[in-house]
This record gives C-alpha cells, sequence and structure tokens, in this order.
C-alpha cells in the first residue's frame, strides 16, 4: 500500500486524513483516495480531472514528472505528499 499525506494547509478548506491506499501509478493511488474522501477530488484536480496549477505531488520526496495524467509509478511502501501552493504577496 501507499501512504498518502497532504500539507495542513488544506485543513482549513476540507479534511485530508493520511491514508494507505493500492495503486500501480500516482492517479491510481489518487482515485482510490478520492473514492474514500470525495470532499478533497475539486481541491487537487480542476474540471479537465489534472492536477490543479497550484498543487504539487511529490513521490517519495521528488516532484512527479507526470502532472497531467499522474503516471508515475509507485511501489509497495512509497508515500505520496500532496502541496497546496501557498500564494500572496
Amino acid at each position: 500500500m501507499v501512504t498518502v499525506s497532504f500539507t495542513s494547509n488544506l485543513l482549513r478548506h476540507v479534511e485530508t486524513p493520511t491514508a494507505q491506499v493500492e495503486g500501480v501509478t500516482v492517479r491510481q493511488v489518487l482515485e482510490g483516495y478520492f473514492q474514500a474522501n470525495p470532499q478533497v477530488r475539486n481541491y487537487i484536480l480542476d474540471d479537465q480531472n489534472a492536477l490543479r496549477k497550484h498543487v504539487a505531488i511529490f513521490l517519495n520526496q521528488e516532484l512527479i514528472e507526470d502532472r497531467i495524467e499522474m503516471s508515475d509509478s509507485v511501489r509497495e511502501n512509497d508515500t505520496i505528499y500532496v502541496v497546496q501552493a501557498l500564494s500572496g504577496g
């Protein structure tokens, strides 16, 4: 199983519990997470099911390569960390 966790700044909008999810790609793992936590989907994906511009995903502390399809392969015991970028002036 892959561990999925989120930055704490998302908590002011939606509950984002850390979870263990099965899958062989980042997309599959996220879809599994969204099945159990559907309210998180709209904060991470846009209306085209692509990663929102202000969101970054790290796989084992490295930025994923495929932001569109999220096809990066995952293995047992990997960690996916979803980060919402903060901006302002």
